[in-house]
Protein backbone atom coordinates (compact mmCIF):
# COMPACT_ATOMS: atom_id res chain seq x y z
CA UNK A 1 0.00 0.00 0.00
CA UNK A 2 1.50 3.25 -0.99
CA UNK A 3 1.95 6.03 1.05
CA UNK A 4 -0.72 9.24 1.70
CA UNK A 5 0.26 11.71 -0.60
CA UNK A 6 0.55 15.31 0.93
CA UNK A 7 0.98 18.59 -0.34
CA UNK A 8 1.40 21.70 2.08
CA UNK A 9 1.24 24.94 0.67
CA UNK A 10 2.23 27.83 3.32
CA UNK A 11 5.09 27.23 5.16
CA UNK A 12 4.62 29.97 7.94
CA UNK A 13 3.76 28.98 11.67
CA UNK A 14 1.10 26.44 11.07
CA UNK A 15 2.40 25.05 7.94
CA UNK A 16 5.28 24.40 9.23
CA UNK A 17 3.52 22.57 11.95
CA UNK A 18 1.31 20.26 10.16
CA UNK A 19 4.74 19.71 7.84
CA UNK A 20 6.56 18.49 11.11
CA UNK A 21 3.63 16.65 12.51
CA UNK A 22 3.42 14.58 9.58
CA UNK A 23 6.92 14.07 9.44
CA UNK A 24 7.60 12.86 12.87
CA UNK A 25 4.66 11.88 14.07
CA UNK A 26 2.73 10.09 11.47
CA UNK A 27 3.39 6.56 9.92
CA UNK A 28 1.73 6.20 5.97
CA UNK A 29 2.04 9.40 5.25
CA UNK A 30 4.51 11.45 2.46
CA UNK A 31 4.88 15.24 1.77
CA UNK A 32 5.45 15.27 -1.95
CA UNK A 33 5.58 19.15 -2.12
CA UNK A 34 6.04 22.65 -0.72
CA UNK A 35 4.31 26.11 -1.84
CA UNK A 36 5.31 29.51 0.07
CA UNK A 37 5.39 32.87 -1.62
CA UNK A 38 8.07 34.31 0.77
CA UNK A 39 11.21 34.79 -1.31
CA UNK A 40 13.71 33.56 1.45
CA UNK A 41 11.79 30.58 1.50
CA UNK A 42 11.75 29.65 -1.90
CA UNK A 43 13.80 27.12 -3.28
CA UNK A 44 15.10 25.87 0.06
CA UNK A 45 14.75 22.47 1.47
CA UNK A 46 11.58 22.16 3.75
CA UNK A 47 13.23 20.38 6.26
CA UNK A 48 15.61 23.19 6.99
CA UNK A 49 12.72 25.60 6.57
CA UNK A 50 10.55 23.67 9.29
CA UNK A 51 13.27 23.39 11.44
CA UNK A 52 13.55 19.48 11.67
CA UNK A 53 17.56 19.11 11.56
CA UNK A 54 17.35 16.79 8.28
CA UNK A 55 16.62 17.20 4.76
CA UNK A 56 13.38 15.99 2.86
CA UNK A 57 14.58 16.63 -0.58
CA UNK A 58 11.46 18.58 -0.71
CA UNK A 59 12.03 22.34 -2.42
CA UNK A 60 9.52 24.70 -1.41
CA UNK A 61 8.46 26.08 -4.81
CA UNK A 62 6.33 29.74 -5.36
CA UNK A 63 4.71 27.92 -8.58
CA UNK A 64 1.47 26.63 -7.27
CA UNK A 65 0.78 25.03 -10.73
CA UNK A 66 4.05 23.05 -11.03
CA UNK A 67 3.63 21.81 -7.46
CA UNK A 68 -0.51 21.06 -7.66
CA UNK A 69 0.60 19.13 -11.16
CA UNK A 70 2.12 16.47 -9.70
CA UNK A 71 -0.07 13.72 -8.16
CA UNK A 72 -1.06 13.94 -4.27
CA UNK A 73 -3.64 13.10 -2.29
CA UNK A 74 -4.69 16.32 -0.40
CA UNK A 75 -3.41 19.67 0.29
CA UNK A 76 -2.86 21.56 3.59
CA UNK A 77 -3.65 25.12 3.37
CA UNK A 78 -2.20 27.51 5.70
CA UNK A 79 -2.08 30.93 4.09
CA UNK A 80 -4.57 33.39 5.36
CA UNK A 81 -7.52 33.74 7.79
CA UNK A 82 -10.28 34.91 4.87
CA UNK A 83 -12.59 32.86 3.07
CA UNK A 84 -11.89 35.39 0.26
CA UNK A 85 -8.14 35.35 0.51
CA UNK A 86 -7.96 31.82 0.09
CA UNK A 87 -10.62 31.69 -2.56
CA UNK A 88 -8.06 31.31 -5.49
CA UNK A 89 -5.57 29.21 -4.11
CA UNK A 90 -8.87 26.58 -2.79
CA UNK A 91 -9.87 26.90 -6.80
CA UNK A 92 -6.72 25.69 -7.90
CA UNK A 93 -6.16 22.97 -5.57
CA UNK A 94 -9.79 21.62 -6.39
CA UNK A 95 -9.19 22.25 -10.16
CA UNK A 96 -5.98 19.91 -9.52
CA UNK A 97 -8.13 17.28 -8.25
CA UNK A 98 -6.71 17.29 -4.37
CA UNK A 99 -8.74 17.33 -1.39
CA UNK A 100 -7.79 20.62 0.85
CA UNK A 101 -7.78 21.00 4.36
CA UNK A 102 -7.19 24.87 5.42
CA UNK A 103 -6.75 26.41 8.43
CA UNK A 104 -8.16 29.70 7.26
CA UNK A 105 -11.02 30.38 10.45
CA UNK A 106 -13.77 31.87 7.80
CA UNK A 107 -13.45 28.41 6.29
CA UNK A 108 -15.09 26.81 9.52
CA UNK A 109 -18.24 27.95 7.57
CA UNK A 110 -17.67 29.85 5.09
CA UNK A 111 -21.40 30.56 4.59
CA UNK A 112 -21.43 32.67 7.54
CA UNK A 113 -19.64 35.64 5.62
CA UNK A 114 -19.32 34.82 1.73
CA UNK A 115 -22.30 32.76 1.08
CA UNK A 116 -22.07 33.03 -2.89
CA UNK A 117 -17.72 31.97 -3.01
CA UNK A 118 -19.26 28.66 -0.66
CA UNK A 119 -21.97 27.74 -2.73
CA UNK A 120 -19.10 27.56 -5.97
CA UNK A 121 -16.34 25.87 -3.40
CA UNK A 122 -19.69 23.23 -3.41
CA UNK A 123 -20.21 22.96 -7.00
CA UNK A 124 -16.63 22.90 -8.32
CA UNK A 125 -15.81 20.08 -5.32
CA UNK A 126 -18.36 18.13 -6.41
CA UNK A 127 -17.50 18.36 -10.23
CA UNK A 128 -14.03 17.47 -9.51
CA UNK A 129 -15.12 14.66 -6.81
CA UNK A 130 -12.74 16.12 -4.03
CA UNK A 131 -13.68 17.19 -0.40
CA UNK A 132 -12.63 21.18 1.10
CA UNK A 133 -12.54 21.22 4.83
CA UNK A 134 -11.67 24.35 7.34
CA UNK A 135 -10.82 23.60 10.54
CA UNK A 136 -8.54 24.38 13.40
CA UNK A 137 -8.47 24.45 17.39
CA UNK A 138 -10.78 27.28 16.94
CA UNK A 139 -12.83 27.97 15.36
CA UNK A 140 -12.95 23.94 14.39
CA UNK A 141 -13.26 22.11 18.19
CA UNK A 142 -13.19 23.83 21.24
CA UNK A 143 -16.04 26.75 21.21
CA UNK A 144 -17.79 24.81 18.68
CA UNK A 145 -17.50 21.40 17.89
CA UNK A 146 -16.24 19.89 21.69
CA UNK A 147 -19.59 22.29 22.60
CA UNK A 148 -21.77 20.83 20.55
CA UNK A 149 -20.42 17.63 21.48
CA UNK A 150 -21.10 17.77 24.99
CA UNK A 151 -24.76 19.23 24.70
CA UNK A 152 -25.16 15.27 23.20
CA UNK A 153 -26.06 14.52 26.54
CA UNK A 154 -28.80 17.31 27.16
CA UNK A 155 -32.32 16.91 26.93
CA UNK A 156 -32.87 20.83 27.07
CA UNK A 157 -30.15 23.48 26.55
CA UNK A 158 -31.10 26.81 27.38
CA UNK A 159 -28.27 28.88 27.24
CA UNK A 160 -24.74 28.43 26.84
CA UNK A 161 -21.67 30.42 27.69
CA UNK A 162 -17.75 29.45 26.84
CA UNK A 163 -14.62 30.85 26.99
CA UNK A 164 -11.11 30.50 25.81
CA UNK A 165 -8.56 32.61 27.48
CA UNK A 166 -5.27 31.71 25.66
CA UNK A 167 -1.64 32.69 24.79
CA UNK A 168 -1.14 34.03 21.01
CA UNK A 169 2.46 33.84 21.17
CA UNK A 170 2.81 30.80 18.88
CA UNK A 171 1.03 32.30 16.14
CA UNK A 172 2.75 34.09 12.74
CA UNK A 173 2.32 37.50 11.77
CA UNK A 174 -1.18 37.19 9.86
CA UNK A 175 -2.58 36.34 13.66
CA UNK A 176 -0.80 39.37 15.65
CA UNK A 177 -1.91 42.06 13.59
CA UNK A 178 -5.69 41.21 13.08
CA UNK A 179 -4.99 40.70 16.88
CA UNK A 180 -3.56 44.79 16.62
CA UNK A 181 -0.39 43.20 18.94
CA UNK A 182 1.93 45.76 18.66
CA UNK A 183 -0.41 48.64 18.19
CA UNK A 184 -0.94 51.77 20.19
CA UNK A 185 -4.61 52.03 22.01
CA UNK A 186 -5.31 54.76 19.32
CA UNK A 187 -3.96 52.67 16.57
CA UNK A 188 -6.13 49.53 17.90
CA UNK A 189 -9.34 51.52 17.90
CA UNK A 190 -9.02 52.76 14.67
CA UNK A 191 -7.94 49.73 13.08
CA UNK A 192 -11.48 48.06 14.90
CA UNK A 193 -13.28 50.55 12.98
CA UNK A 194 -11.51 50.61 9.70
CA UNK A 195 -11.68 46.58 10.23
CA UNK A 196 -8.21 46.07 10.02
CA UNK A 197 -8.38 44.67 13.48
CA UNK A 198 -10.55 42.08 13.52
CA UNK A 199 -9.94 40.01 16.75
CA UNK A 200 -10.63 35.90 17.22
CA UNK A 201 -11.79 35.10 13.38
CA UNK A 202 -14.35 32.77 13.44
CA UNK A 203 -16.63 33.53 16.46
CA UNK A 204 -19.67 34.12 13.84
CA UNK A 205 -18.58 30.60 12.31
CA UNK A 206 -18.49 29.13 15.48
CA UNK A 207 -21.71 30.56 16.96
CA UNK A 208 -23.19 29.61 13.63
CA UNK A 209 -22.24 25.85 14.02
CA UNK A 210 -23.66 25.94 17.28
CA UNK A 211 -26.60 27.36 16.35
CA UNK A 212 -27.51 25.19 13.75
CA UNK A 213 -26.56 22.02 15.51
CA UNK A 214 -28.85 22.52 18.14
CA UNK A 215 -31.86 23.68 16.36
CA UNK A 216 -31.93 27.39 17.13
CA UNK A 217 -32.51 30.10 14.67
CA UNK A 218 -30.57 33.14 15.87
CA UNK A 219 -32.00 36.61 15.10
CA UNK A 220 -28.72 38.13 15.74
CA UNK A 221 -24.82 38.20 16.56
CA UNK A 222 -23.27 41.02 18.48
CA UNK A 223 -20.00 41.42 18.84
CA UNK A 224 -16.77 43.71 20.86
CA UNK A 225 -13.78 44.28 21.01
CA UNK A 226 -11.36 46.01 23.66
CA UNK A 227 -7.51 46.26 23.38
CA UNK A 228 -5.92 44.06 26.17
CA UNK A 229 -3.00 46.92 26.90
CA UNK A 230 0.82 45.48 28.65
CA UNK A 231 2.24 47.37 31.16
CA UNK A 232 5.37 45.45 30.52
CA UNK A 233 8.03 44.58 27.77
CA UNK A 234 6.43 40.97 25.73
CA UNK A 235 8.15 39.70 22.80
CA UNK A 236 7.59 36.58 20.38
CA UNK A 237 9.72 35.83 17.20
CA UNK A 238 6.93 38.33 15.13
CA UNK A 239 6.39 40.71 17.06
CA UNK A 240 7.62 42.95 20.02
CA UNK A 241 5.47 45.03 22.36
CA UNK A 242 6.35 47.86 24.67
CA UNK A 243 4.38 48.94 27.92
CA UNK A 244 1.72 50.61 27.17
CA UNK A 245 0.96 49.02 23.58
CA UNK A 246 -1.27 46.41 23.05
CA UNK A 247 -1.26 43.10 23.67
CA UNK A 248 -4.21 41.49 22.49
CA UNK A 249 -7.29 41.88 22.13
CA UNK A 250 -10.38 41.09 24.09
CA UNK A 251 -13.17 39.94 21.75
CA UNK A 252 -16.86 38.62 22.80
CA UNK A 253 -19.28 37.18 20.76
CA UNK A 254 -22.94 37.07 21.41
CA UNK A 255 -25.96 35.24 19.52
CA UNK A 256 -29.61 36.37 20.13
CA UNK A 257 -33.08 34.74 19.68
CA UNK A 258 -35.25 37.91 19.81
CA UNK A 259 -33.55 39.76 22.89
CA UNK A 260 -32.67 36.86 24.85
CA UNK A 261 -29.38 36.14 24.93
CA UNK A 262 -28.67 32.21 24.32
CA UNK A 263 -24.78 31.76 23.01
CA UNK A 264 -22.14 33.78 24.95
CA UNK A 265 -18.09 33.15 23.62
CA UNK A 266 -15.53 35.05 25.26
CA UNK A 267 -11.84 35.09 23.82
CA UNK A 268 -9.44 37.11 25.80
CA UNK A 269 -6.01 36.83 24.11
CA UNK A 270 -2.69 37.97 24.29
CA UNK A 271 1.00 37.32 23.85
CA UNK A 272 2.83 35.76 27.05
CA UNK A 273 -0.34 36.52 29.20
CA UNK A 274 1.92 34.89 32.29
CA UNK A 275 3.66 38.09 32.06
CA UNK A 276 0.84 39.30 33.75
CA UNK A 277 -0.01 36.90 35.78
CA UNK A 278 -3.26 35.70 33.44
CA UNK A 279 -3.97 31.91 33.69
CA UNK A 280 -5.06 30.71 30.49
CA UNK A 281 -7.79 27.93 30.20
CA UNK A 282 -10.94 26.62 28.27
CA UNK A 283 -14.33 26.94 29.74
CA UNK A 284 -17.95 25.56 28.45
CA UNK A 285 -21.13 25.93 30.44
CA UNK A 286 -24.43 24.81 28.49
CA UNK A 287 -27.41 25.12 31.00
CA UNK A 288 -29.72 23.19 30.91
CA UNK A 289 -31.15 19.73 31.33
CA UNK A 290 -28.95 18.82 33.11
CA UNK A 291 -26.53 21.22 33.25
CA UNK A 292 -23.36 20.81 31.88
CA UNK A 293 -19.45 22.48 32.91
CA UNK A 294 -16.09 21.53 31.15
CA UNK A 295 -13.21 23.25 32.01
CA UNK A 296 -9.10 22.79 31.44
CA UNK A 297 -7.23 24.99 33.03
CA UNK A 298 -4.26 24.93 31.00
CA UNK A 299 -5.80 25.77 27.69
CA UNK A 300 -5.51 23.58 24.70
CA UNK A 301 -2.69 24.84 22.96
CA UNK A 302 -3.35 27.25 20.34
CA UNK A 303 -0.69 26.01 17.69
CA UNK A 304 -0.34 22.67 18.35
CA UNK A 305 -4.38 22.21 18.66
CA UNK A 306 -4.91 23.67 15.28
CA UNK A 307 -1.95 21.90 14.25
CA UNK A 308 -3.35 18.65 15.37
CA UNK A 309 -7.02 19.11 14.14
CA UNK A 310 -5.95 19.74 10.47
CA UNK A 311 -4.00 16.49 10.67
CA UNK A 312 -6.26 14.29 12.66
CA UNK A 313 -9.13 15.24 10.23
CA UNK A 314 -6.94 13.85 7.39
CA UNK A 315 -8.43 10.08 6.84
CA UNK A 316 -12.16 11.75 7.55
CA UNK A 317 -11.75 14.35 4.32
CA UNK A 318 -10.30 11.86 2.24
CA UNK A 319 -13.08 8.76 2.79
CA UNK A 320 -15.91 11.66 2.63
CA UNK A 321 -18.47 12.66 -0.14
CA UNK A 322 -17.13 15.27 -2.39
CA UNK A 323 -18.18 19.10 -1.33
CA UNK A 324 -17.60 21.83 1.00
CA UNK A 325 -17.66 19.97 4.46
CA UNK A 326 -17.69 21.33 8.08
CA UNK A 327 -16.64 19.99 11.19
CA UNK A 328 -20.55 18.33 11.37
CA UNK A 329 -20.21 16.54 8.16
CA UNK A 330 -17.92 14.55 9.33
CA UNK A 331 -17.00 11.80 12.21
CA UNK A 332 -15.86 12.80 14.93
CA UNK A 333 -12.11 13.88 14.91
CA UNK A 334 -9.41 11.43 16.87
CA UNK A 335 -5.83 11.20 17.28
CA UNK A 336 -4.32 8.41 14.78
CA UNK A 337 -1.55 7.05 16.32
CA UNK A 338 -1.38 4.48 13.86
CA UNK A 339 -0.41 3.61 10.14
CA UNK A 340 -2.75 6.24 8.59
CA UNK A 341 -2.98 4.33 5.92
CA UNK A 342 -5.53 1.92 7.67
CA UNK A 343 -7.66 4.90 8.52
CA UNK A 344 -8.11 5.55 4.67
CA UNK A 345 -11.08 3.74 2.70
CA UNK A 346 -10.08 5.68 -0.96
CA UNK A 347 -6.42 4.84 -1.24
CA UNK A 348 -5.37 3.75 -5.14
Amino acid sequence: MRDVRVIVWGIGSMGSGIGRDLLLNKKGVSIVGAIDADPAKIGKDLGEIMGTGSKTGITISDDPDAVLSQPADLVFLSTSSFTREVYPCLKKIIASGKNVITTAEEMAEPTVNCPDLANKLDILAKERGVTVLGTGVNPGFVLDTLIITLSGVCQTVDRIKAARINDLSPFGPTVMKTQGVGATKEEFLEGVETGLIVGHIGFRESISLIAGAIGWELDRIEETREPILSSVERETPHVRVKPGEVAGCRHIARGFMGNREVITLEHPQQIHPHLENVKTGDYITIEGTPTITWSDESEIPGGIGTIAVAVNMMPRVINASPGLKTMLDLPVVSAHMGDIRKKITKLD
